[in-house]
């Protein structure tokens, strides 16, 4: 079995949980999710079965668009509903001083992860260390927030729509835009809802799977390729096929392959049926330098 599922995450659920439930309900061998969202979290959870799974960096690699809800004047051990009040802070900001605050967060910025994190120290991932009461430094990482919208202030409630590249922790933005109002945050919600292309409102729940018959799941799946959709594509005749699934560089000439206008990663057809070869980087002078293959496609 091979695709790609768009699951909307329940909240209380891992989602490493969420896939192991996902993966039984569809009898997957092979499985893994594209970028973790906390239990406390919901929403896009992309999962890739059989040979999408070797394309599932891209989605790492990916933006990311959440709709989250702080909670000003309001601070916890974990930055979320998870963790401990730490501190209790009045809150008497105005929509003007929010809107101000915002265009500080917009753009390319520096953020501290959280101790409450899946990133390891010594092998050890950070939030075994938070819970054993132990802060460590953790180095700022660039990050980038191509859009912060403010969608609704409800005090003490700040609605946002965030889109922002990968590593960004939003349970740290809304922490950051709570100190620099003065009041302290933690996220009340958070929802993801978009991955790169892929869109929530094509998404399902673990529920409604799992009230539908075993031969109604299958037709869920995206096809492998809706992964890299977002990539210029090739196709090969035959005999280019042939030895693009061998693992050949190829040397193609646009007069033979319609060929992008720029160098970069691209998706690779064979041309006679359609069929999914793999992706590959196009460089210089038409090279074609397969990169990851597709196991199941047959070789004429």
């Amino acid at each position: 079995m091979h695709g790609v599922l768009l699951l909307d995450k329940p909240v209380g659920l891992s989602s490493n949980d969420a896939l192991i439930k996902a993966k039984r309900l569809f009898n997957a061998q092979k499985a893994g999710h594209t970028g973790t969202l906390d239990p406390f979290a919901t929403g896009l959870l992309p999962l890739c079965f059989g040979e999408a799974t070797k394309f599932s960096q891209d989605l790492l690699e990916a933006d990311k668009t959440y709709q989250t809800v702080v909670h000003l004047g309001l601070t916890t051990t974990t930055g979320d509903t998870e963790g401990e009040v730490t501190e209790n802070k009045p809150v008497t900001v105005t929509v003007a001083d929010i809107q101000a605050v915002l265009e500080q967060f917009k753009g390319d910025i520096q953020q501290v992860p959280p101790m409450y994190s899946a990133l390891k120290r010594d092998g050890k991932p950070l939030y075994e260390y938070a819970r054993a009461g132990v802060t460590l430094e953790r180095e700022a990482r660039a990050v980038t927030i191509h859009m912060l919208e403010l969608v609704s202030y409800d005090a003490p409630f700040l609605t946002l729509n965030v889109r922002c590249s990968k590593g960004t922790y939003i349970r740290v933005l809304g922490e950051d835009i709570g100190n620099a109002l003065g009041c302290g945050a933690h996220l009340q919600a958070l929802r993801r809802t978009q991955v790169g292309h892929l869109i929530l409102s094509e998404s399902i729940t673990l529920d409604a799977l799992n009230e539908l018959a075993e031969e109604q799941r299958y037709p869920l799946l995206a096809p492998v390729d809706a992964l890299l959709s977002s990539f210029p594509e090739i196709r090969l005749d035959e005999i280019l096929a042939k030895r693009f699934l061998q693992g050949q560089r190829l040397a193609l000439s646009k007069e033979s392959v319609a060929l992008p206008e720029k160098p970069g990663r691209v998706r690779v057809y064979r041309e006679s049926d359609g069929q999914l070869l793999g992706s590959a980087q196009l460089q210089e002078y038409g090279i074609l330098a397969p990169e990851r293959l597709i196991a199941t496609a047959q070789m004429s």
